[in-house]
């Protein structure tokens, strides 16, 4: 971790335009009438010292304007050790940014469908809720604003350990017809696992006061809630719906069981329960207790494909032509649901804050030019989407901050996205005067 870090500049995307499969369009920022000298610079810089605060010790940015990507650059190497460079085609855990790219759009054609009702009791679909006093009026726009009132998170890892060690009776190294979910390379859990999870997810808390909250939970139950409701296996579901159709290839759950060519990028040393790097495989406990399909994380990708399925959403649910999700239940979603109580929650997704355009950078969430109308997600590894339809700005910044400890939090301290953010409006601005 002492050898010299050196930084990778100028990968820039549009330069691999002759060898990249993607369908997305290119340009230059000059051609849109930014300033490139200026944004280059000024990325430049901010990354050169995430790198050499170790924030992260590789990460890339990529920015869409007007539809065309017009900034694609990776900085760094996967580790601290200087041995593999990021490459513009690595694939990223992206944390809780599952959230808005799993179960989200599914849920959104689910609305669509009419087979779910935002505003009728979650209870009415997932019927073990129906008896619990504390859960059975609560809706579905409660839950996905984080206003429901339920518990942030349970740390189901505890379930499976005792002092140190891992439970034989839940987890074995060999899969067999009771174990058959993959944790890890040599790790397996119990198939009835997931229905433990399920059943304290049922029986946890609920607050009476409800008041923004983020929580967790409800996503750890979302994939068997759409398997349920569409009578199609999770994945395969979004693969066909949601997926396929915007072109996204990468973006996938286990991609270590995939043989893609693209290099995967390693999240955090687990010193606790995989014992070793965890590459290919979800750093998330509880959605690597699901084997890794989960709706709170679990999914993997490149920044090319986080780039479609965000100007996807930017565009309101239309690709290629063909609305995919209607543009009214995209802009439901993306709306801010409970200003009134403090919460500046969309439907699933991640907004502004409240009078974010008034505040300084660094208090700011996301760039303070962000508008209102502006909506994304975090993720814990150190990755983050955002989308901004009226002023038609896509920004991806993926990294894996987790590495080796996830006790490195240099990229928040730093405020680092937020200001990489501020610099491309603080562009997009400039090019209008």
């Amino acid at each position: 971790m002492n050898k010299p870090i050196q930084l990778l500049f100028c990968f820039c995307a549009f330069a691999q335009l002759a060898t990249a499969q993607t369908d997305l369009d290119y340009a230059s920022p000059s051609e849109m009438g930014m300033d490139e000298n200026y944004l280059n610079h000024q990325v430049d810089s901010i990354m050169t010292l995430g790198i050499q605060e170790q924030a992260f010790p590789g990460a890339q940015v990529l920015v869409a304007k007007d539809n065309k990507v017009i900034f694609h650059k990776a900085y760094g190497h996967h580790t601290y050790d200087s041995v593999q460079p990021v490459g513009l085609d690595d694939i990223y855990d992206l944390a809780s940014v599952t959230k808005i790219t799993g179960p989200l759009p599914a849920l959104m054609k689910l609305v669509d469908e009419k087979k779910l009702d935002l505003d009728a009791p979650f209870s009415t679909y997932w019927k073990s809720w129906a008896k619990r006093k504390d859960k059975k009026d609560l809706t579905l726009r409660q839950i996905l604003s984080h206003q429901a009132g339920l518990v942030p998170y349970i740390i189901f890892l505890e379930k499976v350990m005792k002092n140190g060690k891992i439970k034989k009776r839940f987890i074995k190294k060999k899969p067999s017809k009771r174990f058959q979910r993959q944790v890890y390379d040599g790790l397996y859990v119990k198939n009835r696992f997931q229905r433990k999870m399920y059943r304290i997810i049922n029986r946890s808390e609920v607050s009476s006061e409800k008041k923004y909250r983020y929580s967790g939970l409800t996503f750890l139950i979302f994939p068997g809630l759409i398997s349920q409701l569409t009578g199609t296996d999770y994945e395969t579901y979004l693969k066909e719906n949601i997926y396929n159709p915007i072109g996204c290839k990468t973006l996938v759950f286990n991609p270590s069981k995939r043989n893609f060519p693209n290099k995967i990028v390693p999240a955090e040393l687990d010193t606790l329960f995989r014992k070793t790097v965890v590459k290919g495989w979800v750093h998330d406990e509880n959605a690597s207790l699901l084997g890794g399909v989960s709706g709170n994380a679990g999914l993997f990708a490149t920044a090319e494909d986080m780039a479609k399925i965000m100007l996807f959403y930017q565009n309101y649910g239309e690709v290629n032509g063909k609305q995919i999700i209607t543009a009214e239940t995209v802009q439901e979603f993306t709306n801010i649901q409970y200003p009134e109580n403090e919460n500046r929650r969309g439907l699933g997704f991640d907004k502004p804050l409240i009078g974010n355009d008034t505040l300084a950078l660094k208090d700011a969430y996301p760039a303070p030019l962000a508008s209102n109308t502006s909506f994304g997600h975090a993720g814990f590894t150190g990755t983050f989407a955002w989308a901004d339809p009226e002023n038609q700005l896509v920004f991806i910044f993926l990294s894996n901050r987790v590495y080796p400890s996830r006790d490195h939090r240099k990229l928040y301290e730093l405020n680092i996205r937020t200001v990489l953010h501020q610099v491309f409006y603080d562009t997009v601005v400039n090019s209008k005067e």
